[in-house]
Parts: C-alpha cells; sequence; structure tokens
C-alpha cells in the first residue's frame, strides 16, 4: 500500500476513545471482558495518563495508552498498557511514531521513564524494542496474565500455554535512546556475556507442535531467570531468520 500521511494526536473525546475499542477488537484475539473499556480511558486521562492516536486523514489506524505510575522512589513513570496498529497499516513505521511520539509527551511533563511488557517470544518485537527504541531487560515475569491468555497472530487461543512477559525499561534520556531517537546509530560498548536464544517463528510453532513451544518457553524461562539472578542485563537483539537470540551485558 501507499505510505499515508500519519498525524498524532492525543485521543480525547469520548467518541474518539470508542474508535479505540473497534481497534483493539480488529487487532487483538482478547474476548470483550478483556478489552480495556471506554471508561478505562477515561480513567486514564484524568488520573494524569494519555491516548495518543495515528490517523491517516480522520481514520484511527493506531493508538498507544500511557498509565500514570510511581517507581519505589516515589518518582513519577508511566506504564505503557497498550499499543496497537491496525493490521492494513502495520510495518509502515506507526507503530514507532506513537511511541517517539509517546517519549516526547512523557518528557514534557518531566517523566524520564516507561515501561511495559511484551511476549519473550517475539522476534520481531524484540528487536524493535531493543534496536529501534533502546529499552533495556532485567526482569522476566512468569505467566503474568495467566495460563491460556495468549493468542498467535491468526487469533488462535492457545489454552495450555502460559503468558510469560518480558518487562521493558524505557529510560527515555539514556544515550541508546536518545540516539536512537534522532536517527542515529548506537554500538553497545562492553562484552556481549550470554545470549538467550528463541525461536524464528513463534506464532507457528506455539500451533503446529505446542508441546515443542511449551518445552521451549520453559528453557527461554530458565536461561533468563539464571542470567538475571547473575547480575545480567538485556541491552541488544540479533535478528536472524533461523537463530534470533537477545544478548546480555553485565549491568
Amino acid at each position: 500500500m501507499t505510505k499515508p500521511e500519519i498525524t498524532i494526536r492525543e485521543v480525547e473525546t469520548i467518541e474518539a476513545m470508542q474508535e479505540c475499542i473497534i481497534l483493539q477488537r480488529k487487532v487483538f484475539a482478547s474476548p470483550d471482558l478483556e478489552i480495556s473499556p471506554v471508561r478505562h480511558l477515561i480513567v486514564a486521562k484524568w488520573a494524569g495518563g494519555f491516548t495518543l492516536g495515528a490517523y491517516a486523514g480522520e481514520r484511527l489506524v493506531g493508538f498507544v495508552l500511557s498509565l500514570p505510575m510511581f517507581l519505589e522512589n516515589m518518582e513519577s513513570a508511566f506504564y505503557s498498557h497498550m499499543t496497537a496498529v491496525d493490521a492494513e497499516f502495520q510495518s509502515l513505521g506507526i507503530g514507532a511514531k506513537l511511541k517517539w511520539a509517546q517519549r516526547e509527551r512523557a518528557l514534557a511533563v518531566g517523566v524520564n521513564y516507561i515501561k511495559w511488557t511484551y511476549q519473550p517470544v517475539l522476534a520481531r518485537n524484540a528487536f524493535f524494542n531493543l534496536e529501534r527504541l533502546g529499552i533495556t531487560i532485567n526482569t522476566y515475569m512468569p505467566n503474568f496474565y495467566g495460563t491460556g491468555a495468549e493468542a498467535n497472530e491468526s487469533k488462535i487461543q492457545v489454552a495450555e500455554v502460559d503468558s510469560d512477559r518480558l518487562f521493558a525499561d524505557w529510560h527515555l534520556d539514556s544515550p541508546k535512546t536518545v540516539a536512537l531517537s534522532k536517527g542515529e546509530k548506537f554500538e553497545e560498548k562492553g562484552e556481549i556475556v550470554k545470549t538467550v536464544e528463541i525461536p524464528p517463528d513463534w506464532n507457528e510453532l506455539v500451533v503446529k507442535d505446542t508441546k515443542k513451544a511449551i518445552i521451549e518457553q520453559e528453557r527461554i524461562k530458565n536461561e533468563f531467570q539464571t542470567a538475571f539472578a547473575e547480575g545480567l542485563i538485556v541491552r541488544g537483539f540479533e535478528r536472524s531468520d533461523t537463530h534470533p537470540k537477545y544478548l546480555l551485558y553485565k549491568a
């Protein structure tokens, strides 16, 4: 498709928020009970959070929802609860536009840290988060949403699989993130101490051979938890059609 002109603006009206609910249904395979309702977006706004929408003309094609939170030292931060892009408009850089706009909005109110979770086994998401945004990772959360909460890209629920997650730590003023925000390259310093390899196509594996997928997930969980217990941190990701892997360094 021809790359459309995309504008990013805040989702503020109830009607615009309702469009976000419709888009959630299109993008995610979650049942209605698990979809964030309009009330959730309204409360987020009035509690100090915000929702940014990506528009092609007047059509909402993506959004990111940011919830206010406090760190242990009571410093203000945001929790990026959800980022969604219409399937028709994916691979056009809209997700990146939303995340960079989210960063700008956070910095404008004095917040320099955003966190969120994502599936450890999705290579595309891992590369985007680590090499396009500049996150770091040092926390693995087993079965974060409960068993059976996952769905693959074909919107097939996989009842036996745990919903493991990695926590993405986005330090908005880190040297890597600042460089990437300017379109500059950034090379990590230091030695790669360990790697954690993931399947090249998790969504295909989990449907074709669920038992093998569960074994792989258990291996990945153990390797991450061991590495994090040793004080290592993820700062990079290596793409590969056969052996994609996370890159871990000394913290």
